[in-house]
């Protein structure tokens, strides 16, 4: 009887200690589940762990899709910003002697530009270069190449008919005669680049409407685009005013909705369609997503703006002795690719501060058709600040061909300092072009001009953040083996 009472104790103690241990299981957390302040009980989230999940998944989402679709962002800016003053696809097109009043990512004034925007939603259209020192270059809605015309084409700068083909087009090519290119939207954006040569803008303006557009199946009330002249009107053709708020989503929705998918995206749309934006539906985001996407385009901006100003690459930097860095920092093609991956970090850095790629742009040998370095840093390494007084001496001759220049943008918009000297760069054509003597040039950059250096003086505007683009055009050998190299700005105390 004594046995029989101590094994029913025991079996008592055990039953209740596996109670225990029941509830226990039910009240307590899974620590080995329990990561990042996600908690679980028995497997399953808590309710807080539900909500927490899904708006940390829909912020990491919202950030990625923001950065990769940042160029088709701007691309639709650009379209948006050129409707208001006349410059409609296939109707109206500009020429453009691009002042600091016309807001653009660092669009300069070395050459005169002329936007034609192109739709191809009704069949394909061509472009007729002509002879001459023109270089054009199409890209769609998403800022990718599309085709290079005029010297970097395949005409070479001797003038060619180029046939701009709409997405999954059925219809047959002509045979001949064309020059033949597959855009992968309907909305293209075609800039042309006129040289001033020998510093003549006004006949360089004019060479850019010499160029013929039409389409190839001319219907009987076709009429010929206009040509608007644009100096003077301002503009702004960039998503400065969007980049931060729930308007960049919508823009991106409008894009989304209005183009043919591109297959190479298709993960991409399968990230956006998560977040409410999906071709065919409409845009509602609640209170909570719409929260989120706001969160997402600040942080996912700020990220950007730290990659373009604070970039970690080791590849960036042009030579070891100096502060210059590549602005292209991919020269194998116009998409950022390496013979493995597409190179993101380099395509955001490219298009948070520029617009427009293309195979011709980032090329780093002799005969490329330009060339860029970004300065943003003194000879000491420190941030270059728009109170103080810097000098920049360049050894002449410089390695370009046809020419050179140097222009100073706004670090808030990414577009040339505007102040009231209306004016933002300093060309080897214009500015300097009888002051290039002797083996240097000193070039100037503060809020007052140093004695006898008004010709050389860029004014920057205190409290204010600048950096420099400096361009070559037609970049000699000495260009990138390192026998010639332009100073770092220094300080004049």
């Amino acid at each position: 009887m004594k046995k029989l009472s101590v094994y029913i104790i025991f079996l008592l103690l055990v039953i209740t200690g596996c109670k225990k241990e029941n509830e226990a299981t039910k009240s307590t957390p899974d620590s080995a589940d329990t990561v990042s302040d996600y908690e679980f009980v028995g497997g399953y989230p808590t309710e807080a762990t539900i909500r927490k999940a899904y708006d940390d998944a829909d912020l990491s989402r919202a950030i990625q899709a923001y950065k990769f679709f940042y160029p088709t962002v701007s691309g639709q800016a650009m379209f948006k910003g050129n409707a208001p003053i006349g410059v409609i696809a296939n109707t109206s097109f500009g020429t453009l002697d691009t002042k600091p009043g016309q807001i653009g990512f660092t669009l300069n004034s070395d050459t005169p530009y002329g936007p034609i925007p192109i739709d191809l939603s009704k069949g394909p259209m061509v472009i007729e270069v002509p002879k001459g020192p023109l270089i054009v270059v199409a890209m769609d809605i998403n800022q990718r190449w599309v085709a290079d015309m005029g010297i970097p084409g395949p005409d070479a700068g001797n003038g060619g008919k180029h046939l701009l083909l709409p997405p999954g087009y059925k219809g047959t090519a002509p045979s001949s005669g064309y020059h033949v290119w597959k855009s992968s939207s309907d909305n293209l954006i075609v800039g042309i680049r006129s040289l001033p040569v020998g510093g003549d803008v006004k006949a360089a303006m004019q060479r850019i409407t010499t160029v013929k557009v039409y389409p190839l199946n001319k219907s009987s009330d076709w009429k010929e685009p206009a040509w608007l002249e644009l100096t003077n009107k301002p503009q702004n053709t960039t998503p400065v005013d969007w980049e931060n708020n729930i308007k960049y989503w919508e823009e991106l929705n409008d894009v989304i909705q209005r183009e043919p998918a591109y297959d190479g995206y298709r993960d991409y749309y399968g990230e956006l369609a998560i977040l409410g934006i999906k071709k065919g539906q409409p845009f509602k985001p609640d209170s909570r997503l719409k929260s989120i996407l706001e969160k997402a385009a600040k942080i996912a901006n700020s990220q950007m703006r730290v990659q373009s100003f604070a970039d970690r690459r080791s590849d960036r930097i042009v030579w070891k002795d100096r502060q210059w860095e590549w602005v292209g920092l991919r020269f194998e093609d116009g998409d950022f690719n390496t013979p493995d991956y597409v190179d993101l970090d380099a395509r955001e850095t490219w298009f948070y501060q520029a617009i427009g790629a293309s195979p011709s742009m980032f090329r780093r040998k002799e005969g490329a058709g330009s060339l860029y370095w970004l300065g943003l840093k003194d000879n000491t390494g420190k941030y270059v600040d728009g109170g103080k007084t810097y000098k920049l001496t360049i050894p002449t001759p410089v390695p370009a061909k046809l020419f050179w220049s140097l222009t100073i943008y706004d670090a808030k918009t990414r577009s040339q300092v505007n102040t009231d000297q209306n004016k933002a760069a300093l060309r080897s054509l214009f500015e300097l072009k009888d002051k290039i003597a002797g083996k240097t040039i000193d070039l100037y950059f503060g809020p007052k001009a140093p004695a006898g250096k008004e010709g050389q003086w860029i004014k920057t505007i205190p409290n204010v953040g600048w950096f420099a683009y400096f361009r070559i055009y037609g970049p000699e050998t000495a260009a990138f083996n390192g026998s010639w190299k332009p100073g770092d700005f220094e300080e004049v105390k």
